[in-house]
């Protein structure tokens, strides 16, 4: 077998961090996006139409690969689409109770509990290490960004406790954010094992077939056709949905799983910023403070993570 070129593996993995940090600048801005379009459609139903939409993409794109598909194949597309699914109705449903800066920043825990999961074999990412002190330290800072970011009024200056501001949609978002914890633990097991354009086609197919089961079981759907549910609706399908998640399958080829959720971490900044610029919708003083909590829990989560499986890799006894 011939050896891997060490130069093009560091080329690779420079790339699959650049497209990462693109998907991720997409995902940001499109938390504004959908949350518009929310005012003309049902939660649910926009996401069966994106995901429909998404799917018709990558089937013209990756049809070939379609006879190649494995009874293995399919049952870890399957999995990875049930934990794909379950993560957008959380999320979308709750993006129409909630701010898309509470929502993102949220959304944003997933890359906490990625590690915090990990603490379970066989949850576990191959090749990841056990979660350290640093995972259960970042957890615990994160916990109390997520306190006075959904609920900023918690300690009244009376010295009590006050539940006021967090609400059904924060909670609902929590929820995916363990969805999409697994979603990405679901992707780190089968990237090394599944081409991604299989991976990609697959996890998009099952999670259009999940939501399209779900739907007339949790919601009543309405819809009124306006330019710009169409805008959100393509650039959702096709930007953040089929070339992301083909992205995301690809690059997770040449990532550490913690590389991939540092990356993704970024997003709630990006969802932060285009909320400010076009619905001037920023954070309060507490907000803000949790915001960052949670942002410094992140990095306090995955950068020394990051760091341990960066220099695993670069060890002599490690390299190609």
């Amino acid at each position: 077998m011939a050896a891997k070129d060490p130069q093009s593996g560091k080329s690779q993995r420079l790339l699959a961090h650049l497209l990462l940090l693109a998907v991720v600048v997409v995902w940001g801005g499109s938390f504004v996006l959908v949350k518009d379009a929310l005012s003309d459609i049902s939660p649910l139903l926009f996401n069966l139409i994106r995901m429909a939409l998404a799917s018709v993409c990558l089937i013209v794109i990756y049809r070939r690969h379609l006879p190649a598909l494995s009874a293995q194949t399919l049952a870890g597309g399957a999995v990875a689409g049930f934990f794909l699914a379950l993560g957008y109705q959380f999320q979308t449903s709750g993006l129409a109770l909630t701010t898309p800066s509470k929502s993102a920043f949220l959304t944003g825990l997933t890359v906490v509990l990625v590690p915090l999961l990990s603490v379970m074999p066989a949850v576990r990412a191959p090749g990841s290490l056990r979660p350290g002190w640093n995972a259960y330290a970042g957890a615990a800072v994160a916990l109390l960004g997520i306190t006075l970011l959904t609920a900023p009024g918690v300690l009244s200056r009376a010295g009590g406790w006050r539940m006021a501001g967090i609400n059904r949609g924060d909670l609902l978002t929590l929820g995916c954010a363990l969805s999409f914890a697994f979603h990405l633990l679901t992707l780190a097991h089968l990237a090394k094992r599944i081409h991604f354009e299989q991976l990609a086609l697959l996890q998009i197919g099952f999670c259009t077939l999940f939501m399209g089961i779900s739907l007339p079981l949790l919601e009543h759907p309405r819809i009124y056709l306006t330019l710009r549910l169409l805008v959100a609706l393509l650039v959702s399908a096709v930007l953040s949905t089929a070339a992301a998640f083909t992205i995301q399958s690809w690059a997770q080829q040449h990532l550490a799983a913690s590389h991939t959720a540092l990356i993704l971490a970024g997003e709630p900044v990006f969802a932060w910023i285009t909320s400010l610029l076009f619905l001037h919708e920023g954070l309060g003083q507490s907000q803000a403070l949790g915001a960052l909590l949670i942002l410094a829990g992140i990095g306090l989560t995955e950068l020394f993570t990051a760091q341990i499986e960066t220099n695993a890799l670069l060890s002599p006894t490690n390299r190609p």
